[in-house]
């Protein structure tokens, strides 16, 4: 029985991503509508934001100030300063560039696990698998069009990007086992609202009230609010406190696979049988990077 509830933790976490590499292609079509990319993390997060407090614990604070410090880190690597570098980044390079350096994540946590947790060892499947998967995303995201066309500030950012989820991964580690998966996730959505406010300076609101009545605009805003970060980061601090961080990320890897199948069904976009052999091989590179894990 043990063996088998490991088994859906590992689906829950695969199906999270599945719906995140999907996000890739709402956000695309909200910025083709004129929102910003800070305007679409700030209605995403306060919309989640109201919906998890109608299931959250009424406690309002941590146990201590320095829990409180890693729910603010929290808040700003999985949140703000994550999702507003991957929406520039997007909107200022090119597609293919941005997802696969964002899907290097898992390959980044991995460094930054050997390098501050103790408890996690490098072994040969995790090497191999992640060689391999990174190789499947590289696959995918070109799609057939092997052409790399450079955006320093683009590609900045979307390592930016990459580099925050990775510490998430990390940081979620020392609060997962102590906090309940929905209290943690309140806290993300919360500071990342508040830490986000500082663009707004720079930046002023600029989408006009009347563009909200476009169903492109609200139905995509309420699938990224509800399902993508309401259900999908209380699932996904839930399986990180079951299985913990490492095996967890791997499952990033996963992202384009959805994104090009998504895409090839709402933007028309091809996926060629080069993508296809792709998914196999990042789903070669997951089973190998988590190996250890599920047997």
């Amino acid at each position: 029985m043990g063996k088998e509830k490991t088994i859906w933790y590992h689906i829950v976490a695969i199906v999270v991503v599945l719906i995140w590499g999907c996000t890739f292609v709402n956000s695309k079509v909200l910025l083709q509508q004129g929102l910003a990319p800070h305007e679409i993390f700030s209605l995403r997060f306060l919309f989640a934001y109201l919906c998890i407090w109608t299931i959250s614990p009424r406690k309002l604070w941590s146990d201590s100030w320095k829990d409180e410090i890693l729910m603010i880190l929290l808040g700003i690597t999985g949140g703000s300063l994550y999702f507003v570098t991957e929406n520039l980044a997007v909107k200022l390079d090119y597609v293919n560039n941005v997802s696969f350096i964002v899907c290097t994540a898992p390959l980044l946590t991995t460094i930054l696990a050997l390098l501050f947790l103790k408890s996690v060892k490098a072994n040969r499947y995790l090497i191999l698998g992640s060689i391999v998967a990174t190789l499947g995303v590289a696959l995918v995201v070109f799609n057939g069009q092997f052409i790399l066309q450079l955006n320093p500030l683009g590609d900045a950012l979307a390592l930016s990007a990459a580099l925050c989820w990775a510490f998430y991964s990390i940081l979620m580690k020392f609060v997962a086992d102590r906090y309940s998966a929905v209290f943690v996730t309140r806290k993300v959505f919360i500071y990342g609202l508040i830490t986000v406010l500082p663009i707004y300076l720079i930046e002023p609101w600029n989408f006009p009230l009347e563009g909200f009545l476009k169903p492109a605009v609200w139905g995509n805003l309420l699938f990224l609010g509800f399902i993508a970060s309401f259900a999908c980061f209380v699932l996904w601090s839930w399986v990180i406190k079951k299985i913990g961080a490492l095996p967890v990320s791997n499952y990033v890897y996963l992202n384009p696979v959805s994104t090009v199948v998504f895409s090839a069904l709402v933007l028309d976009e091809p996926m060629t049988w080069l993508a296809w052999m792709g998914a196999a091989a990042i789903l070669l590179g997951v089973y190998l990077s988590n190996k250890k894990e599920l047997n």
